[in-house]
């Protein structure tokens, strides 16, 4: 039964993906964004749950990949699409370029899967860590600041859609954000992101995704340098 575990909390997590599109087109996209984090949580304790158990199986890595596409990729297309709708645009078809998110997606998870070279470090922006920052967008976008005027532009919208999933399928090398162990030598790039994550998340809250996402790249960019 212990091998089946781990495949029950990727369910949740697919669950929670679909639960989100459909808060996400009743247009509540807060707890469309929610749904992604709960996702998230799922995503994470799915794959804890299989190395403390030992309980891997082909099975359990495609679920969690279909499972992934749905809240990872679908979802927050869905939040993108919903974003274009409330923005005033002249051509609904720009409306549909936020499904490039979940093309990208796919294409990232099924490269992924069958990339040998991504067992210690990611290759290309991970899609709960695009998910994160989507999420982040409906908070933004009601904050009134001066970075939410963008999120009503449909051309920026479009550029973003399309830039996040190139990132996505990219040759970019990322830090994997899977602790080994508790070591600080070991695990230090990833302490430093996730202390500054945490002071950043104090400071700006919603707000700080965007700018923690350009940490994730500085400090992944630094530590394939040294370690190269």
């Amino acid at each position: 039964m212990k091998r089946h575990i781990p495949n029950a909390v990727t369910c949740l997590n697919l669950f929670s993906g679909c639960l989100g599109i459909v808060f996400a087109f009743e247009g509540k996209l807060e707890l469309a964004s929610y749904s992604i984090l709960v996702a998230a949580v799922f995503d994470f304790l799915d794959g804890m749950l299989a190395r403390l158990l030992n309980a891997y199986s082909d099975i359990g890595k495609d679920l969690d990949s279909l499972a992934d596409v749905v809240s990872f990729g679908v979802l927050p297309s869905v939040i993108i699409y919903q974003l274009f709708v409330a923005a005033s645009s002249t051509s609904e078809w720009l409306h549909y370029s936020a499904f490039l998110i979940a093309i990208f997606s796919a294409l990232r998870l099924a490269k992924f899967n069958n990339d040998l070279r991504q067992t210690e470090n990611f290759i290309g922006l991970p899609t709960p860590a695009n998910a994160m920052l989507i999420a982040s967008l409906p908070f933004i976008a009601a904050s009134g600041n001066l970075v939410s005027g963008y999120l009503q532009n449909p051309i920026f919208l479009t550029v973003f859609s399309l830039g996040m999933g190139l990132l996505l399928i990219s040759e970019i090398h990322l830090m994997s954000l899977k602790f080994s162990g508790i070591n600080l030598t070991r695990n230090l790039y990833r302490y430093i992101l996730v202390f500054s994550s945490l002071v950043l998340l104090l400071i700006f809250k919603f707000a700080a995704v965007p700018l923690i996402m350009v940490a994730y790249f500085i400090i992944s960019f630094i530590q394939f340098r040294t370690t190269k």
